[in-house]
């Protein structure tokens, strides 16, 4: 990673069409030194999710690193966010409505739009933005937590208490989205920071994964795996296939490690407590 952050990053991918699908219309791509992982799941005719789910991935990721390069002009600075946080919501944006302007006048492409998820590192920060219903969870100390919340028709029922959490798991309203890139010119994009501890470890799903796996399976498989990265990212696949593979599964993982400059100065303070005897 760069000076932005005092981690390191170990990442893992992997994902797949499914059983039921003849495409993936889900997209993944991370950059360790950035400290920048996005997923994007997308949706809307022949192929067309497939190129709004790269336009988001592709563009974010883009965006993201010129303006924190200081190559793309900054958005305007908040109070409430970083400049991170801030390069990160402006990038989103602006997505949105490139997407949404080639969907309009590409035919091809009507109706075409895209969830997205992804996770930037710095400062000792992660900044964590979503549209839609592809997830973000957290494993730390022993605990597992879902660190985002569905932009979907079934959690605005269940937020209303309209349906319980045993029947929404038998909805066939799983997969309707309430808020999406590209569906209108304008997108409202959740953005929040959380402080990060070394050995946590950060998972991107796309709802290929959880729609398949109940969130105990995929806590078990993260905690027991979570020294082979790769192991745990083809095992999570592999589960939501075993249980039907209804949909495509797309996983981001990161493990969070201390950078050089924490591992220098743990060993510091290591020499010089030695030295004190």
């Amino acid at each position: 990673m760069t000076a932005r952050s005092p981690f390191q990053l170990e990442i893992a991918s992997a994902t797949d069409a499914g059983l039921i699908r003849s495409f993936n219309e889900d997209s993944i791509a991370a950059d360790g030194e950035l400290g920048l992982l996005v997923l994007a799941d997308g949706m809307g005719g022949y192929k067309a999710g497939e190129v709004a789910s790269s336009i988001a991935t592709g563009l974010v990721m883009d965006y993201v690193k010129r303006i924190l390069n200081d190559t793309e002009p900054a958005p305007i600075q908040s109070a409430k966010l970083s400049r991170e946080s801030m390069a990160v919501k402006f990038a989103i944006e602006k997505t949105n409505l490139a997407i949404y302007k080639t969907a309009r006048t590409e035919d091809k492409y009507t109706g075409m739009g895209t969830t997205i998820v992804l996770i930037l590192f710095h400062h000792g920060l992660a900044t964590i933005a979503h549209v839609g219903d592809s997830r973000l969870y957290r494993l730390r100390q022993g605990r597992f937590e879902l660190l985002t919340t569905d932009h979907s028709l079934l959690q605005d029922q269940l937020e209303m208490g309209l349906i319980s959490s045993d029947d929404a798991k038998l909805s066939h309203n799983r997969n309707l989205v309430s808020r999406a890139l590209g569906v209108e010119a304008t997108v409202d994009v959740d953005v929040y920071e959380d402080n990060v501890q070394i050995n946590d470890i950060y998972l991107l799903c796309s709802d290929g994964l959880n729609d398949m796996v109940d969130d105990a399976d995929i806590e078990l498989a993260v905690s027991e795996l979570r020294t082979n990265l790769p192991l745990t990212a083809t095992q999570l696949i592999q589960m939501a296939n075993d249980n039907g593979g209804h949909d495509n599964i797309s996983v981001l993982i990161a493990k969070v490690r201390a950078g050089e400059a924490e591992e220098r100065g743990l060993m510091d303070r290591l020499f010089n407590w030695l030295k004190s005897f």
